[in-house]
């Protein structure tokens, strides 16, 4: 039997699995290993982890114990507990602003937002169709409207722009074939936060040419100097676009796998049906968890100032070796532009730079080549508390210094 002639054309058929070209993350994670591996006494400083480096909040766990042992929540959840709409709705109240949301017909749960994103496109895609996604970013929906045969076009986020999309830059014949329009703020990588004004020429643009928006909040909570925005609130918003919404970054869920969907009724319901017909429904005493630590706005406050602490020191340290680094608006990553080389070694990409530190500084960083070359910084590093963390920088710092970088 020839297996290799069965595979799917979406993921390479006859070849998949016969590239040897190696992922970006995959080349991390073995310079990681190597570099572990020959310098055995010395400490990785992990600046590359893209996930909470603490546990979820006590409330949350206990919440957790209490229901996994109520023998009513054994059983599917399909398409969530109204337990959990409402604290999702009381949630987007609370935070965003956003008074109108249904929790009934406007709000759906997902097991985390990644299959959200792939589910979306199986509501909306047909082959020959167009979506837009930003660039850098989180691949998922550009990965799965190429499955159902659709068209990506990327729109680069750039440093001149705010890291915000170009909308005027967008072809007619490409805005007018769209569907779809992938945007995430808080920014991963890049930092920078939603602004009314963004949105509102987002929502403008989107509804000038018939295009739903697919605002990816993962990081909604994560803001600093300003109050959380959601694209909901703005006018036009619910008729114009989608929201996701994720409990891994605001609340340190990320290995639990819940966030929800909201926006208007029908897109939701859309959405409702593709899940129906994927996954009955993440663990109910998952949900109810959920449900304490939305019911504490001190928790999500907390972890915000976790990283806040963390990003002001990383960003002193940074500037200190030449680094333009700034306190981003939102999320817990510094985007920094790349150096050029290090002492007489040149870097001819961000990938270069980030191999390079790894491998002979034992510092992980993730590199970004899609709109000019950037490092990401991550402050989920791990350490043993708020003093541990002044010692971690600081020998980031060092060996920063040591590697004598240029700019």
């Amino acid at each position: 039997m020839n297996l290799q002639t069965l595979f799917a054309e979406r993921i390479g058929g006859a070849a998949f699995g016969l590239s040897n070209e190696i992922y970006k993350f995959e080349k991390i994670k073995r310079a990681k290993a190597a570099a572990r591996q020959t310098h055995k006494s010395v400490e990785l400083l992990d600046f590359g982890v893209g996930e909470p480096d603490q546990m979820a909040p006590a409330a949350i766990r206990r919440a957790l114990k209490k229901a996994v042992d109520d023998p009513a929540n054994r059983g599917y959840a399909d398409n969530g507990l109204r337990d959990f709409k409402v604290a999702a709705a009381g949630y987007m109240a609370e935070f965003l602003g956003v008074t109108d949301l249904a929790p009934d017909t406007e709000i759906v749960h997902s097991i985390g937002s990644k299959p959200a994103l792939a589910m979306l496109p199986l509501c909306f895609i047909n082959p020959g169709d167009v979506a837009l996604a930003t660039v850098p970013g989180y691949p998922v929906l550009a990965t799965h409207t190429k499955y159902l045969g659709g068209r990506v076009v990327e729109v680069p986020l750039l440093k001149k722009n705010g890291f915000y999309p170009d909308l005027d830059a967008i072809d007619a014949d490409t805005a007018r074939r769209a569907k779809l329009f992938y945007v995430n703020y808080p920014n991963n990588p890049t930092g920078a936060a939603p602004s009314e004004e963004f949105f509102d020429r987002l929502i403008a643009f989107a509804q000038l040419h018939n295009i739903l928006i697919v605002q990816d909040a993962a990081y909604a909570t994560l803001v600093y100097g300003r109050k959380p925005l959601s694209i909901l609130s703005r006018p036009g918003g619910k008729e114009a676009a989608v929201e996701l919404h994720s409990m891994s970054k605001s609340y340190n869920m990320t290995g639990w796998r819940l966030g929800f969907v909201a926006g208007s009724a029908r897109v939701v319901q859309a959405y409702a049906e593709v899940k129906d017909n994927i996954d009955s429904g993440q663990f109910k005493a998952i949900q109810l968890a959920a449900c304490a630590g939305i019911a504490d706005r001190k928790l999500a406050d907390r972890i915000n100032r976790h990283y806040q602490r963390r990003l002001r020191k990383m960003v002193k340290c940074l500037r200190s070796i030449g680094f333009d680094a700034r306190l981003p608006g939102g999320t817990f990553y510094l985007y920094v532009p790349s150096p050029c080389g290090a002492g007489a070694t040149a870097f001819a990409t961000a990938e270069d730079a980030s191999q390079f530190l790894i491998r002979e500084h034992l510092i992980s960083t993730v590199p970004w080549d899609d709109a000019g070359a950037f490092l990401r910084f991550s402050a989920t590093f791990e350490s043993a508390g708020n003093k541990d963390d002044d010692r971690v920088v600081a020998e980031l710092g060092a060996r920063l210094a040591k590697a004598q970088l240029r700019f």
